[in-house]
């Protein structure tokens, strides 16, 4: 006899933008929802499974018993199951048992489940999203730290290896107490956002939490939703912004997954061309199948809304867009026009950010990651566009960490490897990442991608800083390259926070976070950030001294900083071209003692009313070794009062 009683909260016009692609809310819909029937209380469920004969649900409350609760399917033809079990709570076990038309049963868990267990059977359980949010002020004026107009300096997290137990090293901090370390940390440090790794949930480690089978669960490695609600409360009322790793390009096929959900290719594309990940082993969502989109869609909607996440970046946005990404001759099928760009995938993403920025506006970002030339990503969909608000900017990392890599002998012959990202950085709203892509399996940690010995690593690293910290363009850094850590990054423990008891490290520490504030504080360095109008080449093309000049520019016409790079080991004085009647101050030095630099001082030495690399007017500046300085322009106050009376 069935024990479940007929009940439904879908409409028919839920049902029919949920198969028109367009319902953007499916997590109030499918899953389960504490419900009351006739005045009995209860758990609704429902699930997607229309090639299914017979879904029933199991769990610890009827023994896994596949007979006791069958869902009855809609009229409708949606394939959607549904029903209602009396006398379900918070913290149940379940899963679907879904018969195939084959006839095989299938124990899956929940698309939607709000949270699953962590263990090899890896159930579902009954959860809520309720939280009591402390956090408005963060929210109402959030539109003014997420815009492109602000200062952007994220720092990218693995919450299982960023700090472990101290007692305990093999066991996970609980969100709430990572949020006891974290928030004053990434206070101190200055940096704007913060960037989880995945916190959806993922059966293997290994994977960092890029193969996800739970979307909309927050791994219970960590703790409850509330708990993982609760650090980024914490943050928020820190003014610190929250950016969530977004992984709509594959899942894996682990059997109680989305993979073969109802015994056929549901979620995933049927042709393997379309449908399986050569590199990772897993399957491709079919982005042509509306249902499909709108589970997606409404999974980026539900970490925005539920989660209060200021934004998403977009994981393997290449592999998405391109037919044959690490695909042979033979093994991919260009599209109607013969070629290789994934026009559904494409498609796809446009509706995805029509559909957030629409629904959050300036209030949040997506970011995508995307390492290929594809056009006009951060552009309008109205315009042609994909739509993102920003796009890691893999060209810049990748010359950037060659070029240091290089000898001082040779680095004049790989000079323009760091003008190069001129050339096209306003082609795209661009964010700068030396993520954690960069400091694992062989590659090195940062501070050992540095030439020379220790000290010249050291004073390699921080100007490199100094080169990404006022380079135009959002900057991302990932969790112990702020203190450069030595070994590569390991997710199966903790930072080797210990490094800070040696000045070196401690040094860098606080170059980071002194660029940070100067980052945050100086308009001239991200007002433009994304115009044109906010960088101009001073000296660009001195090979023989490896020494880099340019401006960054605010919307005064006063304000304005001038950075050098001396990427050479000598102590040089340098002749700089500069405008008229403008005067100069050291406002950085990254050859600073304090940074355990070698306490060169960046002195301005003579000022002249000659003309140099086209400029009216001279400045000769003393160069530290492996240095980056920044100077400033001192205000003009006639400039400055006439503003003001103007302004009156």
């Amino acid at each position: 006899m069935n024990s479940v009683r007929t009940y439904t909260l879908f409409t028919d016009h839920d049902v029919y933008l949920f198969k028109e692609g367009r319902h953007y809310k499916l997590y109030s819909k499918f899953g389960s929802h504490a419900a009351e029937k006739d005045g009995v209380k209860g758990i609704y469920f429902s699930v997607w499974a229309p090639n299914a004969k017979k879904v029933s649900v199991i769990g610890n409350f009827n023994n896994w018993n596949h007979k006791d609760h069958i869902l009855y399917p809609r009229w409708d033809g949606s394939g959607i199951w549904e029903g209602f079990i009396e006398e379900l709570s918070w913290g149940t076990l379940y899963k679907y048992a879904v018969e195939t038309a084959r006839g095989e049963i299938l124990e899956k868990s929940d698309p939607y489940a709000l949270s699953w267990e962590q263990n090899k059977q890896a159930a579902s359980q009954i959860s809520t999203t309720w939280y009591e949010w402390n956090d408005q002020e963060w929210m109402e004026n959030r539109w003014q730290n997420n815009s492109l107009k602000a200062p952007l300096s994220v720092y990218e997290i693995h919450l299982g290896s960023w700090l472990r137990d101290e007692k305990y090293p093999d066991r996970f901090l609980n969100y709430r107490d990572i949020a006891k370390k974290l928030v004053p940390y990434v206070l101190e440090m200055g940096f704007t956002h913060v960037e989880f790794m995945p916190v959806m949930e993922y059966p293997y480690d290994p994977s960092w939490g890029y193969q996800i089978t739970g979307f909309y669960a927050a791994t219970s490695r960590f703790g409850s939703p509330q708990d993982l609600m609760y650090l980024i409360d914490e943050l928020h009322q820190n003014g610190i912004g929250v950016i969530m790793d977004w992984v709509p390009s594959h899942f894996p096929g682990d059997a109680n997954g989305l993979h073969r959900f109802d015994g056929s290719y549901l979620y995933e594309h049927e042709d393997p061309r379309k449908g399986f990940h050569p590199d990772w082993k897993s399957y491709i969502f079919n982005y042509g199948r509306n249902e499909v989109k709108s589970f997606l869609i409404s999974n980026a909607m539900f970490w925005l809304d539920r989660y209060h996440a200021d934004g998403l970046r977009v994981d393997a946005v290449t592999s998405m867009l391109h037919l044959d990404y690490s695909r042979n001759e033979g093994e991919w099928e260009p599209n109607i026009y013969g070629g290789n760009v994934n026009l559904e995938a494409k498609a796809f993403l446009q509706e995805f950010n029509t559909a957030v920025y629409k629904e959050f506006g300036d209030q949040i970002m997506t970011i995508a990651e995307e390492s290929s030339d594809f056009p006009m990503l951060t552009k309008p969909v109205h315009d042609g566009g994909v739509g993102f608000g920003m796009k890691w900017m893999m060209g810049w990392m990748h010359d950037t960490l060659d070029y240091f890599k290089e000898d001082f002998i040779n680095r004049k012959f790989h000079h323009h490897k760091l003008t190069f990202a001129s050339m096209y950085m306003y082609n795209e709203n661009y964010m700068m990442p030396l993520s954690h892509d960069e400091v694992v399996h062989g590659k090195a940690s940062l501070i050992y991608k540095m030439k020379g010995d220790e000290w010249q690593k050291f004073a390699n690293l921080r100007t490199l800083y100094v080169y990404m910290f006022t380079h135009p363009g959002a900057k991302l850094l990932f969790m112990g390259d702020e203190f450069g850590q030595t070994s590569e990054w390991n997710f199966t423990q903790s930072l080797d926070w210990h490094l800070l008891e040696y000045p070196v490290h401690k040094g860098l520490q606080r170059l980071v976070k002194e660029l940070n504030h100067l980052y945050t504080t100086e308009s001239a360095l991200y007002e433009n950030q994304f115009d044109k109008s906010g960088f101009e080449w001073v000296e660009a093309d001195d090979l023989e001294n490896s020494v880099y000049v340019y401006l960054r520019k605010g919307k005064r016409r006063d304000d304005v900083c001038m950075v050098i790079l001396n990427l050479a080991p000598q102590v040089l004085d340098y002749k700089i071209g500069i405008h008229t009647a403008t005067h100069w101050e050291v406002v950085f030095n990254s050859d600073d003692e304090k940074y355990s630099g070698s306490g060169v001082d960046a002195e301005i030495l003579d000022q002249k009313h000659e003309e140099w690399m086209g400029h009216p007017e001279s400045l000769t500046v003393k160069l530290p070794p492996l240095a980056g300085i920044i100077l400033r322009q001192k205000k003009d106050k006639k400039y400055k009062l006439h503003r003001i009376k103007h302004k009156r």
